[in-house]
């Protein structure tokens, strides 16, 4: 019988009782926080995370998971007499740490030689952030659970990778201007005008699809957009960060204009907030 772990990091965003209902190994990224270090998804809610984050003086940094990360979860894995591991990894352009994942299985098929033939190690680059690829691994979670094997469940996972579909607004764009997401320049004029990007990603790419002015017109822009691209009748997700206000509007608006209500809504964790910023709302949708 294949026994499967699945691994992801902590930027999948999947909330702590869903992880812990379905046995999801998840590896924190370090966060620096002025002096302290903090262990991203477990030192802290995102609810408690948010003020920490708007009272910094400084806009906190967060590191890649490195190569001896992957390989103590490997070879504790192993251990345990598990037949397979999927890791599911944040966007690789965006983090060295999938290829720091990809070194490390190296490194453990030349330490454990035995193990290439009973134990294997896939890796999957989500090209994407927070549960754009967290809601996949929950899903593969639950198709193990239910007696999927291994390809069935890779090619599941695989599927999701190449039609997912994060659409966000960051309402605020200090932070996606500090992390690199819209230039200076852009989030300058866009505070200076009122204008908020909707934005996704492209292959990996963070790229920019439209600019509205004022957030009133931020929740009929996202569905606009979704309305014209996802699967009908494939189940969304709400993202919401800091402004409860405008998340309940969105899930409000969103089940109108979908017809069914999202299958969850999810607040992001810190590494999406510090590079975001915690003030945004989207939606995760599988595309046509």
């Amino acid at each position: 019988m294949t026994t499967i772990k699945f691994v992801t990091d902590s930027a999948a965003d999947i909330p702590r009782a869903l992880r812990e209902e379905l046995d999801i190994q998840v590896l924190p990224f370090p966060i620096a926080m002025g002096a302290k270090e903090l262990q991203d998804g477990y030192d802290f809610t995102p609810e408690q995370f948010y003020p920490m984050l708007l009272a910094a003086k400084q806009i906190p940094t967060h590191a890649q998971l490195n190569p001896f990360v992957f390989s103590q979860c490997f070879q504790e894995t192993f251990q345990a007499g598990y037949s397979c591991l999927i890791y599911t990894a944040i966007n690789a352009k965006g983090s060295a740490t999938y290829q720091n994942a990809l070194q490390a299985r190296e490194e453990f098929y030349e330490d454990y030689p035995e193990a290439k033939a009973t134990f294997h190690i896939h890796i999957l680059d989500s090209r994407t952030y927070t549960m754009g690829y967290g809601w996949a691994v929950l899903q593969g979670a639950r198709m193990a659970r239910d007696g999927a094997g291994e390809e069935e469940i890779l090619a599941y996972l695989q599927d999701w990778i190449d039609h997912v579909r994060v659409l966000f607004a960051p309402l605020d764009l200090r932070f996606a201007k500090k992390s690199g997401r819209i230039s200076a320049a852009a989030a300058f004029m866009g505070d200076a005008l009122g204008l908020k990007p909707i934005m996704t990603f492209e292959e990996g790419d963070s790229k920019v699809l439209s600019k509205v002015r004022g957030e009133k017109n931020v929740i009929p822009a996202l569905l606009e957009l979704c309305q014209k691209t996802r699967a009908p009748g494939t189940p969304y997700l709400v993202i919401e960060g800091n402004n409860r206000e405008q998340a309940a509007r969105l899930e409000e608006e969103s089940a109108k204009a979908l017809g069914a209500p999202a299958e969850m809504t999810y607040p992001i964790g810190g590494v999406i907030a510090i590079n975001a910023g915690p003030n945004l709302i989207g939606l995760v949708y599988r595309q046509a």
